[in-house]
């Protein structure tokens, strides 16, 4: 994975690139979880390149990864702003043309709040990964329990091996907004009706962090142009927990979103050269 650094309001974030480049197909832009980065997607995001023949891009959020600090304690519409400001000037920065937001956790409540008040020219769909939309007491009562474990055992020094010096930007920046009294009115259900791309949501049937009462709201307020699908023996992570079902299920959404994607395979091999 070879990382590079881009200037998005005076921040540096850092970002890798998998497959075709804008100019040769749409490009799939990956929101990291409220404790991801770049590194810790692994090998998903080039999976997920070849599988639907569109470009790539992961990138870390700032305070997160090799991305610049973060001032703390982050405000409760950290989200808002993630979606509202620094995604569009990512995307103009990057010169990213069509594309599909997919987000995981709170990554998937930034590309639903952005495709429903912000979304830039190209936007062509959106997935979620265990999105949340409301705040929920299982999502509150695990948040909790993460806290005491980083605090008494090694997970500190296991998520430097990611975040290097923002370790504490990364969690605590998650941790404190997510429980953060002011933060139990927070509520995206109002940018589903907005949204006008077609929408798939999956969330892991196990889901440690939110209930199917998500994802049953997502379908409800977006509507028929939403797609929503439960996975079994699957937790809070279904890209990780059940790999291959969800690289199916996301470029199989990109060749019904995308039509001229027909051949996927076909395009990765013609646009990437291999």
């Amino acid at each position: 994975m070879t990382v590079s650094f881009v200037d998005v309001g005076g921040v540096q974030l850092e970002y890798a690139w998998f497959g075709p480049r804008p100019d040769a197909a749409p490009t799939l832009i990956v929101l990291h979880e409220g404790l991801g980065c770049v590194a810790m997607w692994r090998d998903f995001p080039e999976k997920l390149a070849s599988a639907s023949g569109c470009g790539v891009l992961v990138f870390s959020r700032q305070g997160y990864g090799g991305s610049d600090a973060c001032e703390l304690p982050r405000p409760v519409s950290f989200m808002h702003h993630e979606a509202q400001q620094v995604l569009p000037q990512l995307i103009k920065a990057l010169g990213i043309r069509d594309h599909i937001l997919v987000g995981h956790s709170d990554g998937g409540s930034i590309v639903l709040i952005n495709a429903g008040s912000a979304a830039a020219d190209g936007l062509k769909g959106v997935v979620t990964l265990a999105a949340h939309v409301f705040v929920e007491d299982i999502s509150v009562t695990s948040i909790a329990a993460i806290k005491t474990v980083f605090e008494s055992t090694d997970l500190p020094t296991k998520l430097a091996r990611h975040h290097g010096d923002n370790v504490d930007c990364a969690f605590w920046g998650w941790n404190g907004v997510w429980l953060d009294p002011e933060f139990r009115d927070w509520n995206i259900e109002q940018y589903l009706s907005e949204i006008d791309v077609p929408v798939l949501a999956l969330q892991g049937v196990d889901d440690e962090y939110g209930t199917p009462d998500q994802i049953d709201s997502i379908k409800r307020n977006i509507g028929i142009s939403a797609t929503t699908k439960m996975l079994d023996d699957c937790g809070h992570s279904p890209h990780r927990d059940q790999p291959d079902l969800t690289l199916q299920a996301i470029s199989e959404f990109v060749a019904r979103t995308i039509p001229s994607l027909s051949n996927p395979k076909s395009l990765q091999s013609k646009t990437s050269g291999r």
